[in-house]
């Protein structure tokens, strides 16, 4: 057995572990990376690390594309999700902010750790107010249960997304979706993606 092979099984067998648990702790468990292949039943991902994984795709897959907006379209009342890193004046700074449709509003709302990169945070909230500053703007946060400043610099990537389909789903892509273990396989519930070689922040 190749190093690969061997690092492919044991990712696959992890990923397996992690579903049979998310499944009883949480609903869902999450992956990012690039499409390798896809046929109408499995689709074919090399994850961040370089692994390769293999999951199942149901009839009911919820696929949305995810395209790039300018920081300008974020206003007042939007309802957005922020990854942003901790600085060390206490303030925080985004590497990337999706804008969500009005379809979505409330979703995850909060403050949380997230695992973009090692101690980044995710807050899903609503604009109160976007403040001009000189690295950027500064967006005033709101949710159900406090309020957030953080600082977007000019440079961070801002998307938001919109249904899309299977078309989306060809090799080269770049993916972030969400996978449960059903009838005993890995299996992906609901796909983002990027078109025509758009990469995700995220």
């Amino acid at each position: 057995m190749t190093l690969m092979t061997r690092r492919t099984a044991a990712l696959a067998l992890l990923l397996a572990a992690n579903l049979c648990a998310a499944q009883t702790a949480s609903p869902t468990l999450r992956l990012r990376g690039t499409v390798q292949s896809v046929t109408a039943d499995t689709l074919t991902v090399q994850v961040r690390g370089g692994e390769v994984v293999a999951l199942a795709l149901p009839a009911n897959l919820v696929v949305s594309e995810v395209y790039p907006i300018a920081l300008a379209d974020i206003q007042p009342g939007s309802f957005i999700g922020t990854a942003a890193m901790p600085q060390a004046d206490g303030s925080e700074r985004a590497i990337a902010v999706t804008v969500f449709p009005e379809s979505a509003r409330g979703a995850g709302e909060g403050h949380r750790p997230f695992d973009l990169q090692p101690q980044s945070t995710m807050t899903n909230a609503t604009v109160a107010d976007v403040v001009a500053s000189p690295t950027g703007r500064t967006l005033q946060l709101k949710y159900k249960d406090g309020a957030r400043a953080i600082v977007v610099p000019a440079d961070a990537p801002i998307v938001t997304f919109r249904p899309g389909d299977r078309s989306l789903l060809v090799a080269g892509a770049s993916v972030s979706l969400s996978a449960q273990k059903l009838d005993g396989k890995p299996t992906a519930i609901r796909i983002n993606a990027g078109r025509n070689g758009f990469q995700l922040p995220y």
